[in-house]
This record gives C-alpha cells, sequence and structure tokens, in this order.
C-alpha cells in the first residue's frame, strides 16, 4: 500500500488559493477605491459646509456691527443738551 503523498495535496490547495486571490481581488479593490472616493468627497463636503457655516456666520456679525455703527454715528452741528437743575446751598 502506497503512503498519500502530502505535497499533491499541498498543491491543489495552494492553486485553490491563487485562484481566490484572481477571482476576489478586483471586488476587493474595488470596494477599497470606493471606499477612498467616498472618504474624499465626505471631506470635501464638510469642508464646503463647514465653510458655509463661517460665512453666515461671519456675515449676521458683520451686519450686525454695521447696524450698530450706524446707530452710534456722531452727527454733525450742535446737540442740544438736557443740563440738570443744581439747587443753590443755603
Amino acid at each position: 500500500m502506497e503512503s498519500p503523498n502530502t505535497k499533491a495535496s499541498l498543491g491543489v490547495v495552494g492553486a485553490g488559493v491563487a485562484a481566490c486571490c484572481a477571482c476576489c481581488a478586483g471586488p476587493i479593490v474595488g470596494f477599497l477605491a470606493a471606499t477612498g472616493i467616498a472618504s474624499v468627497l465626505g471631506a470635501v463636503v464638510f469642508g464646503v459646509v463647514g465653510l458655509l457655516v463661517v460665512l453666515a456666520v461671519a456675515a449676521v456679525l458683520y451686519q450686525r456691527r454695521r447696524r450698530k455703527a450706524q446707530h452710534c454715528a456722531p452727527t454733525t452741528g450742535a446737540v442740544p443738551l438736557d443740563t440738570p437743575t443744581l439747587r443753590a446751598r443755603r
């Protein structure tokens, strides 16, 4: 009786592993590429949304500052003042 050749069975396993790598490499690379593209798009969208929020807040603060400056603007000419009435000491 002959003993089974263990190296022959490893050759079949090796061929199976090689076939699996060749078959699954495309979808795995595609998944990694899609994940990378999604990450880039997410970073871009996050950056654009953050920029829009900052611009909106800056616009509101700028408008408030302009209105306050117009409200407190100095006038030209004489300004009437109410003088207090002082009691004389007796």
